[in-house]
């Protein structure tokens, strides 16, 4: 019979498992709705080299949510703000790596 504190530790490990699936699974998520919204809405008026030009103007991950919202409001798209943090997921994720 396994002891109390054998069992315990498996009950732990088990559980962070299974907490970290779940976040990776979120992340997942997160990315897919980005990039739909991305291609939907930005790819309109410019492409992917506006990301991998090397004198990007965007330099950290806050800047990065700061300028998807300054689009939003430029072109009048009225995003909600979980819409722009997952097209600033994407971003960054696909592109930026902040």
């Amino acid at each position: 019979m396994p002891s109390k504190k054998l069992t315990g530790y498996f009950t732990l490990m088990t559980a962070l498992l299974f907490s970290v699936t779940a976040t990776a699974g979120g992340g997942d998520e997160q990315f897919s709705r980005g990039k739909a919204l991305l291609e939907e809405h930005c790819i309109t008026c410019h492409g992917s080299e506006m990301y991998t030009r090397p004198n990007r103007r965007v330099t950290s991950a806050e800047a990065l949510g700061a300028q998807v919202r300054r689009c939003d409001a430029n072109l009048g798209l009225k995003l909600f703000d979980e819409d722009a943090d997952d097209i600033a997921h994407y971003l960054n994720k696909a592109y930026y790596k902040f």
